[in-house]
């Protein structure tokens, strides 16, 4: 037995393996316990470090190699979870905010240290570990719908300002440790700052839009630019004289405005999230001295000064806000709620500071407390503050005249079928024909990977496999009478090949079949409808047929809003009944403390909506209820086909990877399933329905909707 934990202990490989082990097991087990996954990695740092087990060493190279790339990684993915379009449109009054939500906590943790003892450098830093902020309740934001509120945008963009401040006293402070500081050093070193910001905020913006327009879209030569910007900017950091983690949110800005979203910056996060930032907050749980952790909660006046300035000064700086900006008490509590938070930043500045002798035990053991308690009373008081944000206006409608613009409303629609699975091929033939309805036009496509040798007998063979798919799908349109176009094209890319086809013919819609996700080359490179919905220039319906699309007298449709995407779902789900002679179920799942003149509003709109659209029979169901997933699944049972939608969108930069809740809903649904993707470019201007579907109420800061498609 100790020879194989010495193994493990000493064995990179082994030591890795045990780390993987870990992150697999422990964050799964506390979330039962309804606890956040970060607490269950401290808990296993602990448990499996000097104070527990022993198994796990903080003095070893490994383990510091792979925190550092985790803290890292932590700092960039802050960067990249800031909305720069939505900070721009009121900039000032988010500037304003910054600088009172770090000036104040600032000043607050200053005092603190020189009351207990601690010098002014040491003191400052205590100050500026209160100063930043990271926003765990955004996520809570975001399935009530009021990411688009004032008060919200003002605190993510006060965010910007509260962690480059604090990651720059992090550098002057730890600067001066060292001795070397003087005036004349300052005065260098600040110099060396400013251009360094410059070169990384600018130049780096620069560098990857000329970049970026000649990759093209190369996802491995996106992925490698990502990551390269991201070590170069912590190598830069370190070779100016700063901490590395301040280059690492900096590259988050600049990536966060240059790369396009995508695959390839999704990954970038994916890898962080589910690897790197896990295994640094378990090292942090190595640092922990359980007795002096104790010893600590008992001489308790350190640990509650520094947790009450931390709420007192954050509230001060909202209520400040709220008078010079006249927001309503519901938006100052947002404000302080979302603001309260201290992880990200927090952490990672307090783990600089114990290293380098800065901080002792007492000071890193409060941070913990401090991390622990605001990561739970920040998301619970806006669980209770945003439902107050909803506004009593009515949501946004279409109105008669732009309804016909939509592409899906047209009487003659263009639609593209990728056919590569005989057995699945004719079933999507059938629902393409019921789709265009006899006057629209309807293009089967089958994709042949190139070869280097367009003589090649194996490209030969492909295109000859190929044929044969398209020889039988119109052999299927000519028996439905339908008019159909075969297209049998050679690609580098059967996703590319899919999208630029369908750009070159116009196509209105891309119908496709749902294949395995669950395979390990989908789990790590995505699959190919993955791509197509993330490039493609128009809706792509992906579905998963259980019976013949003739027999679809049931449609159910759950609508999140009244947006022309949500017309898109009822406009698919229209044509179908049409052909079938069957019915449509509208139905609307809202929060139980939605205001009732919302809901009042919202039935009497879409009523209208049907009335004006001539529709075939529906009916209208709205349903209070925080378990989504769990009423689709219930209406599900009394229908043929349900038609949801999606957005394919980044993964919120938590600690681990976005859930896959609505995977997950798919699979447990007994009947037919069409999910509709909105292209990812337009539909970011509203919430995608998948955001909301969740079987809990919205508690959990690391959670966050992720469609099925991932």
């Amino acid at each position: 037995m100790n020879a194989v934990l010495a193994f493990f202990r000493e064995n990179p490989i082994g030591l890795f393996t045990l780390l993987l082990a870990i992150i697999l097991t422990v964050p799964p087990l506390f979330k039962q316990l309804r606890l956040p996954d970060l607490v269950g990695l401290l808990a296993a740092g602990i448990v499996f470090g000097p104070q527990g087990l022993g198994w796990l060493d903080g003095n070893s190279e490994t383990i510091e190699l792979l925190s550092d790339i985790g803290v890292v990684y932590l700092l960039f993915v802050a960067g990249l979870e800031i909305d720069l379009e939505e900070f721009r449109k009121i900039r000032n009054r988010s500037m304003s905010f910054g600088l009172l939500t770090f000036s104040l906590p600032l000043i607050t943790g200053t005092v603190i240290g020189r009351s207990f003892g601690f010098g002014w450098n040491a003191a400052i830093l205590m100050g500026s570990l209160l100063a930043s902020h990271t926003p765990l309740g955004y996520p809570i934001v975001r399935s009530f719908g009021a990411v688009r509120d004032e008060s919200v945008i003002v605190t993510i963009g006060g965010t910007i300002f509260t962690d480059i401040g604090a990651l720059l006293v992090l550098a002057l402070c730890v600067a001066f440790n060292t001795g070397d500081l003087t005036l004349a050093t300052g005065a260098r070193l600040l110099g060396a700052i400013a251009l360094y910001v410059f070169v990384v905020l600018f130049s780096l913006k620069r560098i990857g839009r000329a970049f970026f327009r000649r990759s093209g879209d190369n996802e491995g030569n996106q992925f490698l630019f990502i990551l390269l910007a991201l070590f170069l900017a912590a190598v830069g950091a370190e070779v100016v004289g700063i901490e590395k983690i301040v280059g690492a949110f900096l590259a988050g800005l600049a990536v966060n405005s240059v790369v396009p979203e995508g695959p390839a910056k999704e990954k970038v996060i994916f890898v962080g999230s589910v690897l790197f930032i896990p295994i640094f907050f378990i090292d942090m749980g190595l640092l922990i001295d359980l007795p002096a952790f104790i010893r600590t909660l008992s001489a308790i006046w350190l640990c509650l000064a520094i947790v009450v300035g931390l709420i007192a000064s954050k509230f001060a700086a909202a209520f400040i806000t709220r008078l010079m900006y006249r927001y309503s008490w519901a938006q100052t509590m947002t404000i302080w709620s979302l603001s309260l938070p201290q992880v990200a930043a927090t952490l990672a500045a307090t783990l600089v500071g114990y290293r380098v002798g800065l901080l002792n035990d007492a000071v890193l053991n409060s941070v913990l407390v401090l991390m622990l308690v605001t990561a739970t009373l920040g998301p619970s008081i806006t669980a209770q503050a945003v439902p107050r944000l909803i506004k009593s206006a009515p949501p946004a409608s279409l109105s008669p005249e732009t309804t016909g613009t939509l592409a899906l409303r047209r009487e003659s629609l263009t639609l593209l079928v990728p056919v590569a699975n005989p057995l699945t091929e004719q079933p999507l033939i059938h629902l393409a024909a019921r789709l265009v309805q006899g006057s629209g036009k309807l293009i089967p496509l089958a994709v042949t990977i190139a070869h280097a040798k367009l003589g090649d007998e194996q490209l030969a063979e492909g295109m000859a496999r190929s044929q044969q798919l398209l020889d039988r799908a119109e052999e299927t349109t000519q028996t439905l009478q339908v008019q159909a176009q075969s297209l049998l094209r050679i690609d580098d890319n059967i996703a590319q090949g899919i999208t630029r086809a369908a750009r070159e013919q116009r196509t209105d819609l891309i119908l496709m079949g749902w294949g395995k996700t669950n395979t390990l080359q989908t789990r790590l490179f995505g699959s190919i409808i993955d791509s197509v919905c993330w490039s493609a220039h128009c809706p792509v319906a992906v579905t998963r047929l259980l019976d013949d699309p003739g027999r679809f007298q049931r449609i159910l449709v759950p609508l999140k809003d009244l947006s022309e995407y949500a017309l898109e779902q009822v406009q698919l789900a229209e044509r179908l009944a049409l052909s079938t002679e069957g019915q449509i179920t509208l139905l609307h799942i809202y929060h139980p403390r939605t205001p009732a003149q919302q809901i009042a509003s919202f039935k009497t709109q879409l009523a209208r909506w049907i009335d004006v659209q001539q529709k075939p029979p529906a009916t209208i169901e709205l349903v209070p209820s925080i378990a989504i997933a769990q009423i689709i699944t219930r209406f599900s049972r009394a229908h043929d086909l349900v038609i949801l939608r999606t957005t394919r969108r980044q993964t919120a930069g938590g600690l681990m990877a976005a859930s896959e809740v609505t995977n997950q809903l798919v699979v447990d649904l007994a009947c037919s399933v069409m999910m509709l993707s909105d292209p990812p470019n337009l539909a970011q201007t509203i919430r995608p329905w998948s955001d909301d579907l969740r079987q809990d109420p919205p508690k959990d800061p690391d959670t966050s909707g992720k469609s099925f498609l991932a």
